[in-house]
């Protein structure tokens, strides 16, 4: 009798997943990280509403891109929609009424794409406003900061080349502005408007090369970027708020697999279900109402999407002045804004540099601050907001002018005076309300919390009982570090002789007591502070 046993093969998915992990290390690589740990807290799916949202981007970007024809050629318009029939026009504006009128489904997809742009760059700024003001940005994650600023950065100017395409009266405007700016700038400005447009604006090729831009150069550096992004969260691992049990050295919360992409694929799904109610009942950017681009016509009440707002009101509110040296006339009404837009986000992008070389921190952070208690840094996030929704303002004075029957003169000169005094009033009022937030928290501490039960004291008094803080609640509100100040030191060393001190080092020690002096912290409570307030006879 054989006793011969029959070796049955392994399944054949079983099979490719071992060809493959011998060739590529997969199994091992996935053992690695598929088990990372994500913390859980609402304010980090913001950066994943961005992410899915790209992602919608992309997949409507490529359907749109089998039925748009990239082409300024003069053509004759028969399609189905009856009120543009017999007018001439571009071939992208005609192709772009194709997708909206005869293309099943490309007036829906033309709405997602666009409002998935614009959502897109919201919920990059509400991400990075997120990441500053808890001090997210800090060793070892600078560089991450550098590739979301310019992922945001990226999105705008893709954003403006993608409504640029239709050829539409609107997104020509808005092309006529941008040259405009470049024709302000000295010695070049010319050049370069000839060399972008292929001769005179608006010239025939703008089109094509906003086309290129939009889907292949832009897109394709984003991706490399948003790559790199994630491969770095991975890396450094992700920052949490400070509790119980978590330090620098761990994370607390939910393994990548299963936990986390599960959540992840549903979120992902919910954005993409509420774009698509939104592009299906709000209708956006809909340019058979606005007519082909005409050099000799503007469209009344044009405005950029909300991103390009600000750098739009820094023109509209600039005075118009011109400066004639040797003949060649100096627009500073259009330059001046020009030079300044760059100056401010270069200034937001280095900002983890400037903050750790003024503080001298160079330690890593994985927990991350509650903004109240970096009040200096909090200051400046909201003035700079406070100074983009002004300019926003001057971007629309005209909307606002006669949506609220008001002077348009009135509101330039508003937003001329706020676009200074604003982010001011904005730095002192909110580092005022984070110190009285550091000084509610203190009492907090001591005190506990009000409960809103009065109670009789045998000898009459009335008293508000309060009740003692959880310990996670003790932890939350007293984790947070607190720093000293740089001190200059001694100017005279042990013998007597003077030592030189450089400004740049007067500069950094005076905007370290700026950061961190005494009006800039509340000291947080001891132990025997709260010793002595819990085993007192006064507390109640």
């Amino acid at each position: 009798m054989s006793t011969a046993t029959d070796k049955r093969k392994a399944p054949a998915g079983e099979r490719v997943a071992d060809w493959a992990d011998g060739r590529l290390g997969i199994y091992s690589l996935a053992k690695a990280n598929m088990r990372k740990i994500f913390p859980d807290h609402w304010s980090f799916m913001l950066g994943e509403v961005a992410l899915y949202s790209f992602i919608i981007i992309i997949l409507t970007g490529v359907y749109l891109t089998l039925f748009f024809h990239p082409s300024m050629n003069e053509v004759e318009y028969h399609g189905s929609y009856v009120p543009m029939q017999g007018v001439l026009m571009s071939e992208a504006y005609a192709s772009t009424l194709d997708i909206s009128f005869d293309v099943r489904g490309g007036l829906l997809i033309r709405q997602i794409h666009h409002w998935a742009a614009l959502i897109f760059l919201a919920a990059m700024m509400v991400h990075m406003m997120r990441v500053f003001f808890t001090g997210a940005f800090r060793k070892p994650r600078e560089i991450n900061w550098l590739f979301g600023f310019l992922l945001f950065v990226l999105g705008m100017f893709t954003g403006f080349t993608g409504y640029s395409l239709p050829d539409d009266l609107l997104s020509g405007t808005g092309v006529r502005f941008m040259q405009g700016a470049i024709l302000s700038v000295p010695v070049v400005g010319t050049y370069l408007s000839m060399f972008l447009f292929g001769g005179e604006f608006p010239g025939g090729d703008i089109v094509a090369r906003f086309y290129s831009i939009h889907i292949l150069l832009l897109p394709g550096i984003m991706l490399g970027l948003l790559v790199a992004h994630l491969i770095l969260v991975f890396y450094h691992k992700h920052t949490q708020f400070a509790g119980p049990g978590r330090t620098n050295n761990n994370v607390v919360g939910m393994p990548l697999l299963p936990i986390y992409m599960a959540k992840a694929g549903g979120f992902f799904f919910l954005v993409f279900g509420v774009i698509s109610v939104i592009s299906a009942i709000a209708s956006i950017n809909p340019i058979w109402a606005l007519g082909p681009y005409r050099p000799d016509q503007v469209s009344t009440g044009a405005q950029p999407d909300w991103y390009m707002g600000f750098s739009e009101g820094l023109i509209r509110v600039m005075p118009g002045w011109e400066v004639n040296l040797w003949g060649h006339t100096l627009v500073l009404g259009v330059f001046i804004p020009l030079v300044i837009f760059p100056l401010v986000l270069a200034t937001i992008a280095v900002y983890p540099f400037i903050e750790s070389w003024v503080t001298g921190d160079k330690r890593e952070h994985h927990i991350l601050d509650r903004p109240r208690n970096a009040p200096t840094r909090t200051a400046f996030g909201v003035a700079w907001l406070t100074w983009y929704f002004v300019l926003l303002i001057g971007g629309g004075n005209d909307l606002w002018a006669t949506h609220f029957h008001l002077s348009i003169n009135s509101i330039t000169w508003f937003v001329r005076i706020f676009f200074f005094a604003g982010p001011v009033l904005a730095f002192i009022i909110t580092k005022r309300i984070c110190m009285g937030l550091q000084r509610r928290d203190k009492d907090k501490v001591l005190h506990g919390r009000e409960s809103g039960i009065i109670k009789r004291l045998p000898h009459g008094e009335f008293v508000e009982v309060h009740e003692p803080l959880t310990q996670e609640a003790l932890h939350t509100l007293t984790a947070h570090q607190q720093y000293t100040p740089r001190e200059l030191g001694p100017t005279v060393d042990e013998n007597g002789v003077e030592r030189k001190v450089s400004r740049t080092e007067r500069l950094r020690a005076r905007l370290s007591k700026a950061y961190y002096g005494k009006d800039n912290q509340v000291a947080k409570p001891t132990v025997e502070e709260y010793k002595e307030i819990t085993s007192g006879h006064g507390h109640h």
